[in-house]
This record gives structure tokens, C-alpha cells and sequence, in this order.
């Protein structure tokens, strides 16, 4: 007779197959774009720039300027200072960006070489400025390097000039797409708070075509909104992994108060927001929201028999997974396999445990799933293959867990690569969550529609 009895499950201890991430200088130049008049510098081989950018592209559909050290043999094992050199030059008389924004790559990390010490002894021009991050992507993920990339904006560029704060809130958005930064903006002048945001993409990457190349469009935060988030009355991190440790960076360079909270996705994280900003600056939530919330419960509520007791396998940045676990909670939905390809533990400060984070969501809703930091797709398959779910949720790369397991597939987070426009329609706040019902409601009518004709089409041979 067969062994029935149910085997351990055995785990890899090392390697990754299809991880759920990309390197660190990704994230770095995509922070690097939220500054206006910035230009983003690779500081490795024309290589590394050339996929950074063409990631970037592909994703939010708009042209990603960013120039290069262009390591060739020689840089590689002497170091690239003659290089960077060379480049700040040409790049200020070539480009003239305000400011050129320089992050490492896995080459020039190896090397070794001294960015602060390179930049010092380079020719800068009179108001012109070069601010840096190391990138190694051989640690982390493109979520670590835009947090090290806002960490250096507030390294470089954040100052106290007043001693009294201003009424005012610094908004650090996180790793999301600018139709998301356009949104949590909306929605804190629409409670008549005044506020810095940094990075903001918004207005960079999402521009209106007009027939006219513009190396250096309207958006972008300014150089001196930067410097005077330092007289700011309090800052919102909006996501423990990408946004917490400039916060807690600012807090301690420039006194100002600094509070960690979920990137705004779903009812629960978008009611947290607005309840802050109530209670820091004493405003009162305007009917607008209001309404907008109403409207938001009153779809959850339509279509609860969609949702609960439906499975998924939820994957992506660390932020948008947090958020987006609590708002499937609360649709009645049950998150049974939840995984990120960035490693658990909030860089640079211990403020975050994503397997921790996770599991206690579950633990109070009652929900048995599986949790994993630093995870790849080839595992978040093997767990699907075991226990089967009703939808999968991530980004593009899902796509082939979806195909070979004949799965509703809703597209969330980056990279998405296979679908245009997704990027000018916010996913957080009340609208984004409204947004977010819509793709997942019908992702799961699609998959009911195409049983229900398989059925007719059965019955009628």
C-alpha cells in the first residue's frame, strides 16, 4: 500500500529562482526623479543605466533621463573617480540639472570607491549640487535603494532655519506610482493642510504630450521645499520599508516629529491617514471624503458575496502587501499566501517585520496562510500548486503562476509591463480602494462568465 501519510514540506536554505524584486539603483533613480530639475547618475557600466531606465520606461510608459559613469575595463579594477569626475563635469555643462543625484551599482560597490570623497574634489558649478546614495544590489531591493536615495535628499539637502515649526506636514509618498502621489495630495488639501511631498514624481512621469521634448518637466519637488521640510510641524511616513528611515532621519537631523503608517490602500489605511492629519493639525474631514468613504462601503457592501471566503496569493513591495493583506481582510477575503521578494526587516531602522506584520493580521482575523520575507516566485508557486487559491494579486511577473494554474490575475504594484495606462489611476485612498474593487470584482465575474459557458457548452454536446 501507498504511504498516505502527509510528508514535510522541505524548504530551500539558499538561492533564488524568479525573485519577487529588482536591484536597489531602480529605486534610487526613481526617487532621484521626484526631484525637479534632478538628474539621476549611475555610478557603474552603460549596462546597469540602460536596464534601470528601460524598467522604468517600460512601466510608466514616459522617457526616464538618467546618465552613466560608463565604467569600461580599466574603471573596473582601478575604480571609476576619473569616470565621475568626468561625468559631473560633462552632465552640468551638457544637461545643467539643478541637481545631479548619484547612486552606485553593483561594480562601483565592490571597487570601493568614495562617492563623498569624488564629489568634494569635483568640479561643481556655483549653484549647482551633487547628492549621492550606495545602491549595492547585491543587498536588498529596489525598495532599499529608494528609501537610501530619500534618506540622502534629507542628508544633503534638509535644514532648521526657524525656530518655531510651521503649520505644515512632509508627506514621504513611498515607492508608488505619481497617480498615487497626485491622489494623497488631493486628499490633504482637501482637509487644508499645507504640505511638502519628497520625492514626487507626479508631474514627471505621467506628463501631458505636447510635441515638445522637455528634459526637465514641471514636476518634481523643489530644491528649497526640500530644505524647508526641516521647519515642518511633523512628517508621515507612508510605508515602513520605503519611507520610515528619511523620516526618522529627519526627525533626528532637524527635530521634527516622525510617524510611520501604511501606505494608504484599502478603507482601514486611508481612515488612519485621515484621522492623523485630523488630529496633528485639528481639521475637520471635509463631506467630500465623507462621501467618498460612503460611497466605498457602500460597494464593499454590494458585492461582499464576491469576496468572502475567497482565496488569494498576494505578492509584491513589502508596503503595498501590508496595506493591501488588511484591505483583502476586510473585504472577507482570506490572504492564505502572502510573500515579498525584499527582506523583512525595515532598513536602517527597526521599525518594521514583515512576516511578523503579516502574521498578526492573520492571527486576529482567524486566517491560516503562509508568510515570507525575501521570497521568490517559483515559491509562492510551489504553495499555490499545495494549496490552491481563487485569485492571484501582484505584479506583471505573475502572469505565468496565473497562466499555468488557470487564475484570475489582478495586476497591482511595479513592475507592470503588459498593460498600459495603469499608472494614472491611483490605487490608495477612497478612489484607489473604489479602483481597486472594480479590477478585483471583475477579475473574479470573468473567471464565473467563462465556467458558466463551459457549462452551457457541455450541456448542449
Amino acid at each position: 500500500m501507498l504511504d498516505s501519510t502527509p510528508k514535510e514540506i522541505i524548504e530551500r536554505k539558499g538561492g533564488m529562482i524568479n525573485p519577487a524584486k529588482t536591484c536597489q539603483p531602480i529605486g534610487a533613480m526613481y526617487a532621484a526623479l521626484g526631484i525637479h530639475k534632478c538628474l539621476p547618475h549611475s555610478h557603474g557600466s552603460q549596462g546597469c543605466c540602460s536596464y534601470h531606465r528601460m524598467h522604468l520606461t517600460r512601466h510608466f510608459r514616459d522617457p526616464v533621463m538618467a546618465s552613466t559613469s560608463s565604467f569600461t575595463e580599466g574603471a573596473s579594477v582601478f575604480g571609476g573617480v576619473a569616470n565621475l569626475k568626468t561625468a559631473i563635469k560633462n552632465v552640468f555643462s551638457i544637461y545643467n540639472p539643478d541637481v545631479m543625484a548619484v547612486h552606485t551599482t553593483c561594480l562601483s560597490e565592490t571597487i570601493g570607491d568614495d562617492i563623498p570623497k569624488i564629489i568634494k574634489t569635483s568640479e561643481v558649478p556655483e549653484g549647482k549640487l551633487v547628492i549621492h546614495t550606495n545602491t549595492p544590489s547585491y543587498q536588498g531591493s529596489h525598495i532599499t535603494g529608494f528609501s537610501n536615495m530619500t534618506k540622502s535628499m534629507v542628508s544633503y539637502l534638509c535644514e532648521v532655519t526657524k525656530e518655531v515649526k510651521e503649520e505644515r506636514v512632509n508627506l514621504i509618498p513611498g515607492f508608488i506610482n505619481p497617480s498615487d502621489m497626485r491622489e494623497i495630495k488631493r486628499l490633504t488639501k482637501l482637509m487644508g493642510i499645507d504640505f511638502i511631498m519628497f520625492p514626487d514624481t507626479s508631474g514627471v512621469l505621467d506628463t501631458p504630450m505636447t510635441g515638445e521634448f522637455i528634459m526637465y518637466p514641471a514636476g518634481g519637488t523643489k530644491i528649497e521645499d526640500i530644505r524647508e521640510a526641516g521647519n515642518s510641524k511633523v512628517t508621515l511616513a507612508l510605508g515602513s520599508y520605503a519611507s520610515s528611515d528619511a523620516a526618522n532621519t529627519l526627525e533626528r537631523k532637524c527635530k521634527v516629529p516622525a510617524f510611520t503608517m501604511k501606505t494608504p490602500i484599502g478603507i482601514k489605511a486611508t481612515d488612519e491617514l485621515i484621522m492623523m492629519l485630523r488630529q496633528k493639525f485639528t481639521q475637520e474631514v471635509p463631506y467630500e471624503l465623507e462621501e467618498e468613504r460612503g460611497q466605498l462601503v457602500d460597494i464593499m457592501t454590494d458585492n461582499h458575496f464576491q469576496f468572502h471566503g475567497k482565496k488569494v496569493a498576494v505578492f509584491g513591495d513589502p508596503d503595498i502587501v501590508v496595506a493591501m493583506t488588511e484591505f483583502l481582510l476586510d473585504l472577507g477575503m482570506l490572504p492564505v499566501h502572502v510573500l515579498t521578494g525584499t527582506p523583512g526587516m525595515t532598513i536602517g531602522v527597526s521599525v518594521g517585520n514583515f512576516e511578523a506584520e503579516i502574521k498578526a493580521m492573520l492571527d486576529e482575523a482567524g486566517v491560516k496562510g503562509r508568510v515570507k520575507a525575501a521570497g521568490d516566485l517559483f515559491e509562492l508557486h510551489q504553495w499555490i500548486k499545495n494549496e490552491p487559491v481563487d485569485l492571484l494579486i501582484g505584479n506583471t511577473y505573475g502572469k505565468y503562476i496565473a497562466r499555468a494554474e488557470d487564475l484570475p490575475f489582478v495586476r497591482v504594484g511595479f513592475p507592470v509591463l503588459d498593460r498600459s495606462v495603469h499608472s494614472y489611476f491611483p490605487i490608495v485612498g477612497y478612489k484607489g480602494a473604489m479602483r481597486l474593487l472594480e479590477m478585483i470584482t471583475n477579475a473574479l465575474l470573468e473567471r464565473q462568465d467563462r465556467d458558466a459557458s463551459d457549462e452551457d457548452f457541455e450541456l448542449v454536446m
